[in-house]
């Protein structure tokens, strides 16, 4: 290697800083909606391309945090009662065994163990997103477990992580604004429900009232009917707290909006 390419590799580069995102990740037929994909396309379109996705998803929960495969491996199909083609569907993106080294050493500390499990793939929380939004599959991804659903411990997860944001990683939260399957069954259109926590979550989102939010099944209209396990709204605090590091909570923005099926999609960028 020549002497100015070895001085070129060993300049390191200097990465804009990347918004963190929650987004409202969906299920299979996402791929099959008329609006949606086009909406995640666009949104990706518009950021700067990421060295490394980092994602938390709603459907992986384990304690103590864990980090997913560092290579690829087959996506985990965590759905029931599809048709087959939703199973069928592919996403290799590459490993991030350098983006796993960075998060093992921001978040281990006391009281806070880390754990591989590196034969688990991408879940749909992840790749139904990912394939919409990077469909060439050519950038590395991470998924991290959620090791709890307290808010507060998940904005505090979410801080330590905040520093990757100024090394190329985008930080994802994946999850849905509202999110109860059950309720849905006896419900015509857009239930009452979904549209009232919909519409406080975004007043309290564009208010920056993080006190709210942390406190929102007792403080949100219908809270405990959009949300009655509060996984698909947990991964937001993540990303809050990925925000609030470099003091964003006030710059956010809702991306999508609107319902599907009758959960509130919205989706939002800080930074």
């Amino acid at each position: 290697m020549s002497a100015p390419a070895a001085q070129e590799r060993a300049v390191p580069h200097e990465w804009e800083r990347m918004p963190a995102l929650y987004l409202s990740h969906g299920a299979p037929p996402l791929a099959d909606d008329p609006v949606w994909p086009g909406q995640l396309a666009a949104w990706s379109a518009g950021l700067p391309r990421p060295r490394a996705i980092l994602m938390v998803s709603a459907h992986w929960e384990e304690a103590p945090l864990a980090l997913g495969a560092v290579e690829t491996v087959p996506l985990v199909y965590d759905f029931w009662g599809f048709p087959e083609h939703y199973y069928q569907v592919t996403y290799g993106a590459p490993g991030a065994p350098e983006l796993a080294e960075s998060v093992r050493k921001l978040l281990r500390a006391p009281g806070m163990p880390v754990q591989d499990i590196p034969d688990r793939g991408l879940d749909h929380g992840a790749y139904v997103p990912l394939v919409e939004m990077f469909p060439d599959a050519d950038i590395p991804v991470l998924q991290i477990s959620m090791p709890t659903l307290d808010p507060v411990r998940l904005m505090e997860i979410g801080r330590r992580l905040a520093p990757l944001r100024d090394e190329g990683v985008l930080i994802v939260g994946s999850g849905f604004f509202t999110h109860n399957l059950a309720a849905l069954r006896h419900a015509g259109g857009v239930p009452g429900w979904s549209t009232e926590f919909d519409d406080w979550g975004r007043r309290a989102l564009d208010a920056g009232d993080v006190d709210a939010l942390l406190d929102f099944t007792r403080k949100s209209p219908a809270g405990l009917l959009a949300h009655p396990r509060t996984e698909h709204f947990a991964p937001l605090f993540v990303t809050m707290g990925a925000a609030d590091a470099f003091g964003e909570l006030g710059e956010q923005r809702s991306v999508i909006d609107g319902f599907w099926l009758g959960l509130a999609k919205r989706s939002v960028q800080f930074g």
